[in-house]
């Protein structure tokens, strides 16, 4: 089976909706708009002055209170999830959603309306890879007050499962698996909200449900309704009759999925982890899921992604040939031996290089650094780094051999780790802004033993030298 790109994608036009937001009862006019790369998710209020953005980013979520609300310097949206389903269900990665009001349209309470504006825009590839976390390690979240936990667990693709159970004998305990989300359109994307009629009187009284009506939410009546409360439902429905079907729903609206209920759910947890910030591959199992859990559970992950990007170790195979061997090295920098602490070079584009040290016992530093306890030191791991630094610098002159890096500036060094004999050092350099007249401005790591030991902001500079001997 061929391997599917895991390039980025957008949406290759703009593309309007309008409804009513389910809690506000305010028209919404909405519109998906294409995203450059590494753009992800955001909100754009263009009824407000400066027409500000959020970002769907879980460190926004302010409340979670009938929906996942989102709230950047005063600026708020409501009820994010259903839109960021509809995305992320889609496969999509670069999105941006204008709003002239702070709710998106409820439309039938389930994403599928947003499904079908966002294929009628059509998806687009693009160019660069998509970052996804893939989940090595068990991670969970659970509330100990309402008992719901979500884990996520490693598995070959992004896959969930909702298992719900809300102690009430007309939705009992309902279980929904999305296997592979090019499923979602099919299997989750129509599954509506839904509500108790217990909690539906105590929102109506308060004056929080103003958009809805029962085409957008099925209501699950879980007690017995009097006369009057139903005069209250049939007026804030304005319909002439209502009546409580057999399955215990209310009026005539029939069910999409015997297990919409824990369909609905799925699709509110993949809505509330895009909030996560980065595609996801493991398996998500969630229990009693809710807004505060799924929200809560997304904080910590992408904290543990970010920790994780932080101190991430780059692979490296390096048994392949390399790009440059020693000697190849000795013809561009200047450097020799024992003062020439790069090996081979494994990798050198316009913007980076990867070099490689093999640390040996005979290195003459150990003599004296330290008697009975060689360590490498740190500012020698340092001038490592920018020797690799150099060959990319080098590597834009036609005659490297006529020019010496001379240091400008080192900035934000860190020593993490020990180097010891026998290690391997692998250093990657990336630039921080183009190489100008010769000065080069980079990011440096120094990785052993799959760990971060070292890593420095470096700035340097090639200068020709006057005629040498050869």
């Amino acid at each position: 089976m061929s391997k599917t790109s895991n390039k980025q994608r957008t949406i290759a036009k703009k593309v309007t909706l309008q409804g009513v937001g389910l809690h506000t009862g305010e028209n919404v006019t909405m519109s998906f708009l294409p995203a450059n790369e590494n753009h992800g998710f955001a909100f754009k209020r263009i009824d407000l002055e400066g027409e500000p953005i959020i970002e769907a980013d879980a460190n926004y979520v302010v409340n979670t209170q009938r929906g996942t609300n989102l709230e950047k310097n005063g600026v708020k949206i409501h009820t994010s999830e259903h839109v960021l389903a509809a995305l992320v269900g889609l496969d999509i990665d670069n999105v941006l959603i204008e709003l002239n009001a702070p709710e998106p349209p409820i439309m039938d309470g389930s994403s599928k309306f947003f499904v079908e504006a966002l294929e009628e825009a059509g998806i687009v590839e693009q160019e660069q890879e998509r970052e996804e976390y893939v989940v090595k390690d068990v991670i969970s979240y659970r509330d100990e007050t309402t008992g719901s936990e979500i884990t996520v667990i490693p598995a070959d693709e992004y896959q969930v499962t909702t298992m719900v159970d809300f102690g009430t004998k007309v939705l009992g305990t309902q279980n929904a698996t999305l296997e592979k989300m090019s499923d979602f359109k099919e299997q989750i994307a129509d599954s509506r909200t839904f509500s108790f009629l217990h909690e539906l009187e105590m929102l109506l009284e308060h004056g929080l449900i103003k958009g809805g009506d029962l085409n957008n939410a099925i209501v699950y009546v879980d007690k017995e309704i009097s006369g009057s409360t139903m005069k209250k439902l049939e007026k804030a429905f304005n319909k002439e009759k209502l009546s409580v079907k057999p399955n215990g729903i209310l009026d005539n609206l029939t069910l999409h999925h015997p297990n919409e209920a824990a369909r609905h759910k799925l699709l509110d947890v993949i809505g509330d982890l895009a909030l996560v910030g980065t595609r996801i591959r493991g398996k998500v199992i969630a229990n009693k899921p809710g807004h505060f859990v799924n929200t809560q559970f997304a904080k910590k992950l992408s904290k543990i992604i970010k920790i994780e990007k932080r101190n991430k170790v780059p692979s490296y195979d390096l048994n392949k040939e390399p790009l440059m061997d020693v000697n190849e090295i000795m013809a561009r920098l200047p450097h020799r031996p024992p003062f020439l602490l790069v090996d081979k070079i494994l990798e050198l584009s316009d913007t980076h290089v990867v070099g490689v040290k093999n640390v040996t016992m005979n290195e003459p530093f150990f003599v004296g650094h330290f008697p009975g306890a060689p360590v490498m030191p740190g500012v020698l791991q340092v001038e490592a780094m920018a020797q690799t630094g150099g060959i990319l610098v080098l590597s834009t002159v036609p005659d490297p051999e006529n020019y010496l890096t001379f240091f400008m500036k080192i900035d934000k060094v860190k020593f993490k780790q020990q180097v010891v004999p026998g290690d391997t050092l692998i250093f990657k350099c990336d630039l921080i802004s183009p190489i100008r007249r010769g000065i080069c401005h980079m990011q440096a790591y120094a990785y052993a033993n799959g760990k971060l030991v070292s890593e420095a902001e470096l700035m340097a500079q090639i200068v020709k030298t006057k005629n040498k001997e050869s």
